[in-house]
């Protein structure tokens, strides 16, 4: 036993006045309270209770020692009834990982209820697009597309279906015109994304099935918001989620490409390490997402939706 459990198991055994009464409050026996004691004697170096078949008493360095001990025993308890008492209490600081389009475009907008909901928990919020190690870069919950889990033991929650679909600027299509068929993807300047080449290999749901092109073109980017932002350019076209070019598209600002082709299998999920013993600030924020973005997500729910 380390030192500290030692110190406590001393300072119970002196207020219990002798080794039955702390083992029978302790669960334990009284020959393990004594050798416990006795391995912490042997550790001071010094004997600290007078001990004979009748009664127990301090020596002058138990006395001493005993004061120590009560004070760290009243630290532990203090702590422990300190964590318990949060219970399902949110608080402290939240370190949240977004991707940069859905985190600009979805989340902040949300995250003003969430902390007048939780008025103890403060946020941290990065967006990136990169890969997330939650152990390594101290994350509490990322907020990431199917495709992006690699790590098995991940805990994942899913908070809204994602459809991705085609489209571009009406001054590429006037350029270069209005892909017929899937397979004419291949002859256009499609833009494509740097941190996972599988995200360019474009799926399109079909009416008779599923099919996948290795599209490429003169545009690369590490996110899904300098794609979006180069097809507003009139670059290229772009598969993109819709919940960031839904405004865009009722507005006219880009136009769908074979809109009868869609890819639906890229749920968004809510990750995190450990569901076990889970913060409260992590639980009710994950709670907060599923909820928000639950069923049809609000993107897919006015007269923007696709």
């Amino acid at each position: 036993m380390d030192l500290a459990p030692q110190m406590i198991l001393f300072a119970k055994v002196v207020e219990e006045g002798g080794f039955s009464a702390a083992a029978r409050r302790e669960g334990l026996t009284p020959s393990a309270i004594s050798k416990q004691i006795g391995q912490l004697e042997d550790r001071l170096g010094v004997r600290l209770l007078h001990r004979s078949t009748r009664r127990m008493s301090l020596t002058e360095e138990g006395k001493l020692f005993y004061e120590r001990c009560v004070e760290i025993s009243k630290k532990v308890a203090d702590a422990e009834e300190e964590i318990v008492s949060l219970g399902d209490h949110p608080q402290g600081l939240l370190r949240i990982a977004a991707t940069v389009a859905f985190g600009k475009t979805q989340l902040l907008p949300i995250l003003t209820e969430f902390l007048r909901q939780n008025e103890d928990v403060r946020i941290s919020l990065e967006l990136t697009d990169r890969p997330i190690d939650l152990v390594a870069d101290e994350v509490d919950v990322a907020i990431r597309f199917a495709e992006q889990i690699e790590d098995s033991s991940s805990i994942v929650r899913k908070i809204a279906n994602n459809r991705r679909v085609c489209c571009a600027a009406p001054s590429y299509v006037e350029r270069f015109g209005y892909p017929e068929t899937p397979a004419d993807l291949l002859k256009h300047n499609c833009l494509t994304m740097t941190i996972m080449s599988r995200w360019n290999e474009w799926e399109l749901d079909t009416p008779t099935g599923r099919v996948s092109y290795k599209v490429s073109g003169n545009f690369q980017a590490n996110s899904a918001d300098a794609v979006y932002h180069a097809a507003l350019a009139g670059i290229g076209i772009a598969r993109l989620s819709t919940y960031l070019i839904g405004e865009d598209i009722a507005a006219g600002r880009l136009v769908r490409i074979l809109p009868d082709h869609v890819f639906e299998e890229s749920s968004l999920l809510a990750v995190y390490s450990d569901r076990h013993n889970l913060a409260p600030k992590t639980r009710a924020f994950v709670d907060y997402l599923a909820k928000a973005f639950s069923g049809t997500p609000p993107w897919e729910r006015g007269a923007n939706s696709l």
